[in-house]
């Protein structure tokens, strides 16, 4: 038992009696979710409703005048929801209780376990297994969005969120047998929100010893569904925990726990080196996300262009300036003076991968400087200290997607004098925070202070990079 403790695995009642009964009410919290699974799959379908009128109802009816609301234009109100609700504070709920919004309220989860639940049951084929499709479809998806104007129409807005909810209840009609193969494998964010919710303070912690001993009492427990197909007698970590409370008291071994967020970055990465979670850190969250959100208001996007055009005209070649494609291949709005032509399409893509090789290219050098200071080189060590980084680059990414909440509001008249501070109250966080992590990651690679130190100075290039990319939006 000591051992185990010693290890990680188990915790030891705390000394502290508030701290006893905060982990007595959080256990009570995982059992009423157990209990309570009508009234959660009930809370489930009304947020289904709501979705599928909020992602339909608006493509159907024309876009709406600059004299409309939020408040009494329903388009208007989708986007509010949709973009300056929905997408930043999920995000955050991500860092704040895990992956509670998957297992608890998202539609597209809600209904690929329904068409799972009466559709085939196949087995899953290995092309679904590629541990490469949480940050190619990252990629893919922010990039698409960018090019048709995803945060800006709703005809776009159905297209990718309704597509992706079609995949979804398709996947979960063929594959699996009550199961969410597709939040586990395949949708766009499984990826980010599995690294986000690293950081929580909560999750479902399995105690090996006792685990162990039902196991050895011969007591046969009740059956247990794991929709995301997590491996729970094994699970550390809860990257892929869907938090619904399912599992909560099997063996009596598995219950609602509060933890340190550093623990699963620090302790369990460790020994599970992931290459593709470096990748969307380093490429995706830091580098496709800042580039989506920078190339609209970058003098260096606008010159690359106008030299471009220019060039393009006195050789004589007009399509690239002229073709008007479909508004589902390139935004095409022209009562709203608003339509991108291909040269406006290629430089995006062109920009964003710019932007995604040069900070993760950047930041990948730091990082391995810093793996090489702490020792000989390893992959691993490299991979460990690019987890880190979450902190600052889902802090980045929070606030890009807030600030459409932020020109939402100023557009409806809101006066919020407060966020310029807030934003740097945020960025100076992430950055102490990764900056904490990095040292404690370096520190269980090394007993030397020294080479801590050394290694600190190259992640704090990293931290840096990431930062001013997001400072550079906002105050740039």
């Amino acid at each position: 038992m000591q051992n185990a403790a010693a290890a990680g695995l188990t915790r030891p009642p705390s000394p502290n009696p508030l701290l006893q009964h905060l982990d007595a009410a959080l256990a009570r919290l995982g059992d009423a979710l157990l209990r309570g699974r009508r009234v959660i799959q009930a809370v489930q379908w009304v947020v289904v409703a709501v979705y599928l009128v909020l992602i339909t109802v608006p493509a159907l009816l024309p876009l709406p005048v600059r004299a409309a609301h939020i408040w009494n234009h329903i388009t208007l109100f989708a986007q509010f929801v949709f973009w300056g609700l929905w997408w930043p504070f999920v995000l955050l709920s991500m860092v704040l209780v895990g992956r509670a919004w998957c297992g608890l309220i998202c539609p597209e989860g809600s209904l690929t376990q329904f068409a799972s639940r009466h559709g085939r049951g196949n087995a899953l084929p290995h092309w679904i297994k590629w541990k490469g499709w949480p940050f190619v479809a990252f990629a893919m998806t922010t990039i698409y969005g960018q090019l048709i104007s995803v945060y800006q129409y709703p005809a776009p807005a159905l297209l990718i969120l309704g597509g992706s909810t079609l995949a979804a209840i398709v996947i979960g009609f063929l594959y699996g047998r009550n199961k969410r193969v597709w939040c586990r494998y395949l949708c766009p964010v499984t990826g980010v929100f599995g690294l986000l919710t690293k950081l929580a303070p909560l999750h479902f912690r399995v105690d090996p010893v006792a685990w162990e001993a039902s196991r050895q009492s011969g007591v046969r427990p009740r059956p247990v569904n794991c929709p995301p197909l997590v491996p729970i007698k094994t699970m550390r970590g809860s990257s892929m925990c869907h938090m619904c409370g399912g599992c909560s008291g099997y063996r009596g071994a598995i219950s609602l726990s509060r933890r340190s967020p550093n623990d699963e970055i620090v302790r369990v990465a460790k020994n599970e080196p992931k290459p593709w979670e470096t990748a969307l850190i380093l490429f995706g969250l830091m580098g496709v996300a800042a580039g989506a959100f920078h190339w609209t208001g970058s003098d260096t996007f606008v010159e690359a262009k106008q030299a471009i055009a220019t060039l393009l005209v006195e050789h004589g070649v007009m399509w690239p300036l002229a073709l008007h494609l479909p508004w589902f291949l390139l935004t095409n709005y022209p009562d709203n003076n608003d339509v991108l032509t291909p040269l406006d399409g290629a430089l995006i893509v062109a920009y964003i991968g710019a932007v995604a090789v040069l900070v993760g290219v950047t930041a990948s050098t730091c990082l391995a400087l810093a793996a090489r200071a702490l020792g000989p080189w390893q992959a691993a060590r490299f991979h460990h200290l690019a987890q880190g980084l979450l902190p600052s680059a889902g802090c980045g990414v929070f606030l890009g997607l807030s600030a459409l909440t932020v020109t939402m509001l100023h557009s409806e008249g809101f006066a919020l004098g407060f966020v310029t501070p807030l934003r740097l109250a945020f960025l100076t966080g992430a950055a102490l925070w990764s900056a904490i992590l990095c040292w404690q990651i370096a520190a269980a690679h090394t007993a030397s202070r020294v080479r801590q130190a050394i290694a600190l100075l190259p992640t704090s290039g990293a931290i840096a990079i990431g930062v001013a990319t997001w400072a550079l939006l906002f105050w740039g």
